[in-house]
This record gives structure tokens, C-alpha cells and sequence, in this order.
């Protein structure tokens, strides 16, 4: 079976695997503080040319984004996401589980509107009874989007100009930020993106390590005693190293937008055969993640060979399905589905 279903069916990279194990027996202090976490986060802070920046390590994604969204926002706050926002959609309400309401807005193609952000927060505090409701302290955006689309510099200025213009974070969701940055769609360099934003991450699980997201605080604005809510959350992993080792790893020699490229490139590829070919696109995006749409007698067919990722019913005889291509997608496997197709 080929597999195209999402970017993280893979383990790790095999210089993270040499890695650990040149590493395995060395004796090493836990929660993060062994070197090599210290030294991934220097390689980071370089990378995103702040050397004042805050760099923390988390396993996996829902948990970075509830545990930033939990810290940083006051109890009586909650989060503005595009109703397609993956901590609306796809995280089984973790956000909401620790009490922070996710206050949606209209979705574009996966992304939300300046503008809608502005009317949302003018809305709010023209209601006179708004000391009863959920305060927005918060702006949740993904880089990609769930549907592949990229924010430009310009869209992000503007996103952050409301943000300060009425004091809300803007936090970036970067799980699959190295394909982003890579994608000739792409207008933004990393220390842009870190320069437009409060906080962001960026993605390891889907980007080459077994697991893994570094989160970075770029104002100055860690969230007081973070160590401890880590804690409280359950996230804080007694083997830090383990994290350390990867982003180190992914962060020397550019290895991290090497292997991004290479998604991109491969996605490059299948979509153009997939345009060859005469399927029809349901989202038009420059990322690794491919929204096609297929007959489902069609579908089935390829479901004997190749996983896919199902999306949603596009009619009664048709389903739009995601090819996602990964860190680890070869030219050969491109050419393996081209021939099924």
C-alpha cells in the first residue's frame, strides 16, 4: 500500500535516529534542561534571528495549542479562529475543555479576515452587556491553513494590527510551518512570520521528528511559571532530551526546510498529474496537501492501493478526498500513483 493520507505516517528522519542513538547511553539531566535542548534552542532563536526569543519543546500539537491558549489567556477569554480552525474543528474541544471558549468567525479557504476579526471585536465591545459575555483576548490562525492556503505578509500586518489594536495575542499554529515557508506560494521568510505574530511554533511531528513542537515566545511574553503549567497540563516530558536531540538535529545544516522542500516538490508533481489527468481540485493551495475530487466508484478502486485521506462528501457520487505528501514522499512513489491513476 502507498500511503498519501497525512504528512505524519512516517517515524523520524534518519539523522534524528543516529542521533538518539549516539546519544542513548549518555546520562543526562530531565524536563528540558540537558544541553542539547539548550543548543536546539540557540540554533531556533538564530534561525528566527531573535536572539531575546523564548523557545520551549512539546510533544504534539492539540496539546501545544491548548497549553498556549490556557497560559495566555485570562479565564474569562477565549480564542477568535476561523470556524474551519483546527482548534474548532479537529481537536475534540481541548480548548473549550480547559475553559476557554473558541469564538469563530467566517472561514476562507481555511483562512479568517482582518476585517472579520475587526467587526467581531466592534461587535463585542459595542454591546452594552459584553461584561457578560466571553472576551476575544486572542487571535488563532494556522500556517498552512487546514486546507493547505497560505496567509501573505500583507494579510498577517493587517491580522496584527487589529490584534494590537484591541490587545489581543496573535498565535500562529506552525505544525506544518516548514511546508509553508517552502511552497513557492510562499511571500514570508521564518523571521517575518516570527516578527507578525506573539507566539508561534514550529511543527516537528509533521516535519521529519517522531514527535515534537517548538514553541517560541517573541515579545517577551512568556507566560509566568510556564515550566509549572506545563506540569499542571501533564506535559512535561521527564526525558527532555528526547525532544532537544530532534530539533537540534532538525536545526543543523537547514535540514528542517530541506526535507519541507522536499514535500512540496513531491506535491508539486502529483498535482500535475492530477491536472493532467482532468480531476477536479476542490481547494486550489501551493502546499502538500492536495484536495481532489473522485468518483467513488473510482475512489474505491484506488482504495485497494493507495491510502488517502477523506475530506468530505462532495455529492452522492463523489467525495473530495487529501493526498498529503510528506518529509519522506519519494519520486518513486509519485510515479507508483501516477500509474494507478
Amino acid at each position: 500500500m502507498l500511503s498519501f493520507s497525512s504528512d505524519y505516517t512516517e517515524g523520524a528522519h534518519e539523522k534524528i535516529l543516529q542521533r538518539f542513538v549516539e546519544t542513548n547511553l549518555e546520562q543526562l539531566p530531565g524536563y528540558g534542561s540537558d544541553h542539547y535542548c539548550d543548543e536546539a534552542k540557540e540554533k531556533i532563536k538564530k534561525a528566527v534571528e531573535m536572539p531575546d526569543a523564548d523557545v520551549w519543546f512539546l510533544t504534539g500539537g492539540t496539546q501545544t495549542n491548548e497549553i498556549i491558549v490556557d497560559t495566555m489567556l485570562a479565564k474569562y477569554e477565549g480564542a477568535i479562529s476561523a470556524v474551519t480552525g483546527h482548534i474548532s474543528a479537529h481537536e475534540a474541544g481541548a480548548v473549550e475543555f480547559n475553559g476557554h471558549e473558541v469564538l469563530t468567525v467566517p472561514g476562507y479557504d481555511g483562512k479568517l479576515k482582518a476585517s472579520d476579526v475587526r467587526n467581531y471585536c466592534e461587535t463585542f465591545y459595542g454591546d452594552e452587556n459584553h461584561e457578560h459575555m466571553v472576551f476575544p483576548g486572542m487571535v488563532y490562525i494556522s500556517y498552512p491553513t487546514e486546507y493547505g492556503t497560505l496567509y501573505s505578509k500583507k494579510e498577517l500586518e493587517e491580522i496584527y494590527a487589529v490584534c494590537k489594536e484591541f490587545k489581543m495575542t496573535l498565535f500562529v499554529d506552525g505544525a506544518r510551518l516548514g511546508y509553508g515557508l517552502m511552497s513557492t506560494g510562499c511571500d514570508l521568510t521564518l523571521p517575518e512570520l516570527a516578527r507578525l505574530c506573539d507566539v508561534f511554533y514550529i511543527g516537528g511531528t509533521k516535519v521529519g521528528a517522531l514527535c515534537g513542537e517548538a514553541v517560541v515566545f517573541t515579545q517577551g511574553n512568556t507566560p509566568k511559571h510556564f515550566l509549572t503549567s506545563i506540569k499542571q497540563h501533564g506535559a512535561l516530558l521527564a526525558k527532555g532530551r528526547l525532544l532537544g536531540i530532534q530539533f537540534d538535529a532538525l536545526f543543523t545544516d537547514d535540514l528542517y526546510f530541506e526535507i519541507s522542500k522536499n514535500a512540496i516538490e513531491r506535491a508539486d508533481e502529483l498535482r500535475q498529474i492530477l491536472k493532467d489527468k482532468g480531476y477536479k481540485f476542490a481547494i486550489e493551495n501551493p502546499t502538500n496537501q492536495i484536495f481532489v475530487v473522485i468518483e467513488n466508484e473510482k475512489l474505491k478502486k484506488l482504495q485497494n492501493q493507495v491510502t488517502v485521506g477523506f475530506w468530505e462528501k462532495y455529492d452522492d457520487t463523489h467525495t473530495v478526498v487529501r493526498f498529503a505528501t510528506s518529509w519522506a514522499t519519494t519520486k518513486e512513489q509519485i510515479q507508483e500513483v501516477e500509474k494507478l491513476l
